[in-house]
């Protein structure tokens, strides 16, 4: 069965920062913790016999170093991470580069809720949903076609990640089952099984998974 390991960047703000609302327009690296959380994300794949042979990062260095750290933790050959524009993270408008606060008392806490519980997109920000569920059509579909039976390791942000369960063809009952967010560092799996994508897990932390091993 073809498999999709979706992962989110790990942290981009370490203690004493302030998190700011970062998106495509916002080139953060990862800070201390982030990178070890890209180690664990490696070290789980490889513990559980999950190792990808093909890895896609959207362009940012976030996503793009959390992939290659993962890449070397998997063996002494390790796949060469391809870049996809596609995975870019969306474009929060005005409120890039915006403490919560801010971007709270700007479109109100029930546009948040709706963002992170629905993956409504608030007013001004510069994103088109319909265009992100057919560029994760398009790209399973690609997998499909050109890795099948493989495992495919996606390293992305936490808005693109929100829509790869349309995959599925049920939303609504992806919603019922599990959050639709991906913390930091976490991931989604995803296995291709009679003619549709059905989620095996989301919200996956390898961190607990291997403080419990």
């Amino acid at each position: 069965m073809t498999r999709l390991i979706i992962a989110r960047h790990g942290n981009t703000f370490g203690p004493g920062d302030t998190p700011l609302r970062v998106g495509a327009r916002t080139d953060l690296d990862l800070v201390a913790s982030g990178i070890e959380q890209a180690f664990q994300l490696g070290t789980l794949l490889k513990m559980k016999n999950l190792r990808p042979t093909r890895i896609i990062a959207g362009p940012l260095k976030r996503t793009l170093n959390m992939a290659e750290i993962a890449a070397r933790m998997l063996g002494d050959t390790p796949v060469t991470v391809e870049v996809d524009e596609r995975l870019r993270e969306v474009d929060y408008g005005p409120d890039e580069g915006q403490p919560e606060d801010k971007v709270i008392a700007r479109i109100g806490a029930e546009a948040i809720k709706n963002w992170d519980e629905h993956a409504i997109v608030p007013e001004g920000w510069q994103t088109d949903p319909e265009k992100l569920k057919h560029e994760w059509q398009d790209l399973a579909d690609q997998i499909l076609a050109k890795n099948p039976g493989e495992t495919v390791l996606i390293v992305t942000s936490n808005g693109i990640a929100r829509f790869a369960p349309y995959l599925t063809g049920d939303f609504e009952a992806f919603k019922k089952e599990f959050p639709l967010k991906l913390s930091t560092g976490a991931i989604g799996i995803l296995e291709h099984r009679d003619k549709r994508w059905q989620v095996l897990g989301w919200n996956v932390k390898p961190k607990d998974h291997l403080s419990a091993a």
